[in-house]
């Protein structure tokens, strides 16, 4: 029956990724103690091997859960603290902010509330001391919210969650990883180095390509992150590694052998609701979580440089789902695939908003210009829709890199009272809120998980 299911969830990967241009993927799923994979297209539009489940991709930040799992070890045993300011940890921690320089905390940063530039990229060489000089360029982030109030995606702040995890572990961070996690849990397929990496088989990233092109995707470059970067997404593995992961995120916080890596209380905490996110979902240390019908679903996802996975897990009910993709429309896959997913194997069926016509004070009210580091996004007013134009920065994955093309321009409607949904792909069925100041205005549109600024 189970078998079934998994048949069924497949059946239309093909056809999707045809459409999408995604060259290659791979599924994995556990279930009622049974594991599934299945692997999908090439590695490569330039030298193509067949993706199997031994296949190596980029997970990106579903390597921040690494690095919770890692200082949550080293909570337990005493050589960090989540609420302790970083400073006690990092005497020489400067930020353009003094005060939050003072009072940031493990959990802040876990939390994604520190409140500076969230989208810094940057490379700080390939020493042991990389993630020590990124951290000191981190003086020069702006701080855009105030420390703790308003959450917003942050990659930058896990420059410094991983340099606690050195400072704490005394050891490069990824070697604390890897004694921490990947070595006590059996993941003998994950890797943060390239030079290991290309010892086995793997993928490498391609572009979007949209309806509008006639072409195939293209490869894109470079391929590997920066080392400072490790610690926010750096992470290479497998669907079968990832299923062992996830496994051990539905246990009791022992590994496979029954050591006891961490207690059952610590390992829930890094599920459980630290404080509200975006669109009704809440942020624990690292993952995110939502309930459906009385079960809770965790879940963190990734995307490097044309690679986009999924994680998706639901503890009560002994389910886990692998998607990984090595195109940079993964997510247009894999967003509706695990839901699918859900419905499939356990009944569970999220409702869905109904978009409806802005009306004109609507119209006037949100539209406008909107800016993060990563990209401004402009709302233009249509009839009962806005038009949302997208309009890269650069900056990934380095300072100096040239922005990407932008994608299509797409509709948008609102769902609920200063929220909104994308009716067109890519991105369709996504949704954005407006976050007001005190005076009432609109200050904040959040989308794709970052806070823009209305200009």
């Amino acid at each position: 029956m189970t078998h079934d299911l998994f048949t069924a969830l497949c059946s239309q990967i093909s056809a999707e990724m045809e459409r999408l241009h995604i060259p290659g993927l791979a599924l994995g799923i556990i279930y009622g103690g049974e594991k599934f994979t299945a692997d999908f297209g090439i590695t490569n539009v330039e030298n193509p091997l067949p993706v199997t489940a031994d296949t190596l991709f980029q997970v990106g930040s579903i390597t921040k859960t690494f690095t919770s799992l890692a200082a949550m070890r080293l909570v337990e045993n005493g050589f960090l603290e989540l609420d302790k300011p970083v400073k006690y940890y990092l005497p020489s921690l400067r930020l353009a902010d003094k005060q939050v320089a003072e009072q940031v905390t493990l959990r802040h940063l876990f939390t994604h509330t520190a409140g500076w530039t969230g989208d810094y990229f940057d490379d700080s060489g390939a020493g042991d001391d990389a993630l020590g000089k990124v951290v000191e360029r981190m003086v020069n982030l702006p701080q855009e919210t105030p420390l703790g109030e308003i959450w917003s995606y942050n990659n930058a702040g896990f420059y410094l969650a991983g340099r606690l995890v050195e400072i704490a572990s005394g050891k490069s961070y990824e070697a604390a990883v890897q004694e921490l996690v990947l070595n006590p849990l059996g993941m003998q397929s994950s890797f943060f180095f390239a030079r290991d990496v290309i010892t086995h088989r793997f993928v490498v990233g391609h572009d979007a390509v949209y309806p509008a092109e006639q072409r195939q995707p293209k490869v894109l470059r470079p391929w590997e992150m920066s080392r400072a970067e490790n610690a926010m997404g750096g992470l290479a593995s497998t669907v079968d590694d990832l299923l062992i992961y996830a496994q051990f995120h539905m246990g009791d916080g022992c590994n496979s052998t029954g050591e006891q890596l961490l207690a059952r209380y610590s390992l829930e905490s890094l599920h459980s609701p630290q404080l509200p996110a975006a669109n009704g979902e809440w942020i624990g240390l690292t993952w995110f979580s939502r309930e459906i019908q009385g079960e809770r679903i965790i879940r963190h996802g990734g995307a490097t440089n044309g690679q986009q996975a999924i994680l998706q897990i639901v503890p009560g009910r002994h389910f886990a789902l692998v998607v990984l993709a090595n195109s940079d429309r993964g997510s247009e896959l894999y967003t509706p695939l695990a839901e699918r997913a859900l419905n499939l194997f356990l009944g569970l069926e999220e409702p869905k908003p109904e978009p409806r016509p802005a009306t004109d004070e609507e119209l006037v009210e949100f539209s406008g210009c909107y800016s993060a580091a990563a990209e401004d996004l402009e709302l233009q007013p249509g009839e009962g829709f806005w038009i949302l134009n997208e309009i890269p920065k650069g900056g990934f994955p380095t300072p100096e890199s040239a922005p990407p093309p932008p994608p299509p321009p797409v509709r948008l409607q609102p769902v609920a009272a200063d929220q909104v949904m994308i009716l067109d792909e890519p991105g369709k069925g996504n949704l954005g809120e407006f976050l007001r100041g005190p005076d009432g205005s609109v200050t904040w549109f959040r989308f794709g998980g970052r806070v823009h600024r209305r200009l």
